[in-house]
């Protein structure tokens, strides 16, 4: 459930920073009002991930989910240029938020089991050469 939340808080990030590309200098009172509310959402769902994921692991996720999904929506919605090198630095940022996740410690139980099952391996050919 909780990269569920961390999830919503990315795409209400990303909902966000739309609303505010709109909002014209906050001049645009809907979108002033999208922005604040897509901002607190994506807050306070950071806010409920970051009770059972590592903070670090949280933010970076959310930081990247928002910054891939601005570059896309400045492409999509707003004709924004894009080239081969924003293409290769925004899967540098896919790359590390998938990094992230792999070594933020919801694995080590795994490796551990793995590791703990290859010493007891290794300690029964020990004792068998013996």
């Amino acid at each position: 459930m909780d990269w569920f939340f961390l999830l919503n808080a990315g795409f209400a990030e990303i909902g966000s920073v739309i609303s505010l590309k709109r909002a014209d200098g906050f001049k645009n009172w809907p979108s002033t009002i999208s922005c604040l509310v897509c901002g607190s959402l994506s807050l306070y769902f950071l806010s409920l991930s970051v009770t059972s994921l590592p903070v670090g692991t949280a933010y970076a996720i959310w930081t990247g989910i928002g910054a891939v999904g601005s570059v896309l929506a400045g492409i999509i919605f707003f004709n924004e240029p894009r080239n081969l090198r924003s293409t290769v630095w925004i899967m540098c940022i896919i790359a590390g938020a998938v990094g992230v996740k792999i070594t933020s410690g919801h694995y080590d139980s795994i490796w551990r089991r793995i590791s703990d099952e290859n010493d007891s391996r290794l300690d029964k050919r020990i004792s068998f050469n013996r």
